[in-house]
């Protein structure tokens, strides 16, 4: 789903009249306005460099200005793609749409309701996966909008800026970040052939151990890959593994990739009771990249596909 603007903010004044004197000239008439039912601030975000790219978090408050106990949400458009990590403390979040390929994310407020003119702080943490910097640099200004739940509508909204350290603790001078837009990701393994062996209940069973490197900064939520497979052969899963497999999908296990890193895991395959031993063919892990429901364009797709030969083998 894509959003045109994150910044869009509904009707935020409420009750507004305008008084006009009869015999006063229409430049010197009185205007007062009532405050909306709920305000929003933030400070800004200072993004510090990690052993795991950057982090940080920019501290909000709300504050309910009307006259009776409220629930709120908290909309957030991010300043980098793929960096939102949540609110400290938690609160439950679900997508809501995309604005230059920034997440929008709603969040319930953490805590009870809000009772009649109670502010509440709590910080929205972000972390941005790309090698630290020896000079510092900025990025677009994220977004917080506050939406009282009665009306489903934004009451008050503010944007705020981002910066990140420089490796050397610096904030000055700051040039703009700019990240990579295809991902550079590739899979490999040291064997070309993997042997399952015979079951007690006459499956075969085996694993391939497997690397997946990610060279560049392009965002993501997560890689996957799919396994084309001989018949009678399936992938049971990875091991270790976050999400379970299905028609030849699997996750690669440990979520976002910050760039350089790699990961190492076993994927688990297993041929049907009843198959002749001998070997049952070749299949294909295919990798991708992924952001969203979205594949993020790989800038060298030839080391995302890896090819390996099953043999299924009796015991003794």
């Amino acid at each position: 789903m894509n959003v045109g603007t994150g910044g869009r903010v509904a009707g935020a004044l409420l009750g507004s009249a305008l008084a006009v004197l009869g015999a006063a000239p229409a430049t010197a008439a009185a205007s007062t306005t009532t405050e909306g039912p709920a305000t929003i601030s933030a400070g800004r975000l200072i993004l510090e460099p990690t052993a795991r790219g950057y982090q940080g978090s920019v501290p909000v408050t709300v504050t309910n200005r009307s006259g009776a106990a409220e629930y709120y949400s908290v909309r957030i458009t991010e300043p980098v793609a793929g960096s939102f990590q949540g609110l400290r403390p938690t609160g439950a979040c679900a997508f809501a749409g995309r604005v230059d390929d920034r997440r929008i994310v709603e969040c319930g407020l953490p805590g009870p309701d809000l009772a009649p003119g109670e502010r509440r702080s709590f910080a929205v943490a972000f972390e941005v996966l790309t090698a630290p910097r020896p000079y510092a640099m900025t990025a677009a200004d994220g977004r917080v909008e506050v939406v009282p739940g009665h009306t489903g509508q934004v009451a008050d909204g503010e944007n705020f800026p981002t910066l990140f350290r420089s490796t050397d603790g610096s904030l000055r001078h700051p040039r703009p970040y700019v990240r990579d837009t295809e991902a550079r990701a590739a899979i490999g393994a040291s064997v070309g052939a993997v042997a399952l062996a015979r079951q007690a209940d006459g499956t075969y069973a085996g694993r391939l151990p497997v690397t997946v490197r990610y060279a560049g900064d392009a965002p993501h939520d997560y890689l996957a890959v799919l396994a084309t497979l001989p018949a009678g052969v399936e992938v049971t899963g990875t091991d270790p593994q976050d999400a379970p497999s299905f028609g030849g999908w699997f996750e690669v296990p440990g979520g976002q990739l910050s760039a350089g890193a790699e990961r190492a895991f076993d994927v688990l395959f297993r041929a049907l009771a009843g198959t002749v031993a001998g070997d049952l063919g070749t299949v294909e892990l295919t990798l991708s990249t992924l952001s969203g429901a979205d594949e993020v364009r790989d800038a060298d797709p030839t080391d995302n596909v890896l090819r390996v030969t099953l043999d299924a083998v009796d015991n003794g």
